[in-house]
């Protein structure tokens, strides 16, 4: 079995570099159908796809059940705005490491305090803020993996020649799930906190509102 471990490194590299968000301001400031949501999230995000021919990254059936789960606010007669479709990207990402029960809880407070907020703090900027740290993630996630790569290298020196490579990619595997069970773990723990902390911010409000008055 060979296996050009190198030029996977490199490809996964060129992927990394290669990764972009979806800017707050390339997002249709008009309200959208849902057959224009789809179309768009389509066309902005079937490159993250693993099979973009055949995966469908938004479908209206996922729309209703995002609705449905409180995961995403109603349409206005039918239209989303582009708070709506800030609220499906994150939703989006998420979906592929976070259960729904956990993504409502993420969101929920999020969408409570600045969906469609008219003043202050409003929901494209929450989205710039966090979308906007990825570009300085990438080079330290580049220098990660390429550690990751080189333990994987020196594994099972002693392993038969045609198995060598095989159990080496194995083992790359196995050290980029450990750490992404890992963060998964810390996501997990730090969601349920974070709800927990939303309902605590939002008696304090309530608490102040009713001191005001």
């Amino acid at each position: 079995m060979t296996i050009d471990k190198d030029d996977l490194l490199n490809s996964i590299m060129e992927s990394l570099s290669r990764i972009q968000y979806i800017k707050s301001a390339d997002i249709p400031n008009i309200d959208l159908y849902m057959d224009q949501v789809t179309t768009f999230m389509e066309s902005k995000l079937k490159n993250t796809s693993r099979n973009p021919e055949a995966d469908k990254i938004l479908t209206k059936t996922m729309i209703n059940n995002y609705a449905k789960n409180d995961l995403l606010p109603p349409p206005v007669k039918k239209k989303y705005s582009k708070e709506h479709v800030l609220m499906l990207i994150f939703i989006y990402y998420y979906k592929s490491i976070l259960s729904i029960n956990d993504i409502q809880t993420l969101l929920k407070p999020i969408s409570d305090r600045y969906f469609q907020s008219g003043e202050g703090l409003n929901l494209s900027d929450v989205y710039e803020e966090i979308f906007g740290l990825e570009k300085s993630q990438v080079e330290s996630m580049k220098k990660d993996i390429l550690e990751k790569f080189e333990i994987s290298r020196e594994t099972f020196k002693d392993a038969p020649s045609e198995d060598q490579e095989f159990l080496q990619l194995f083992s790359f595997i196995g050290l980029l799930s450990f750490d992404v069970y890992v963060k998964k773990l810390l996501i997990e723990k730090m969601v349920d906190t974070f709800g927990s902390a939303a309902s605590e911010g939002d008696e304090k409000q309530k608490g102040k509102e009713k001191k005001d008055k």
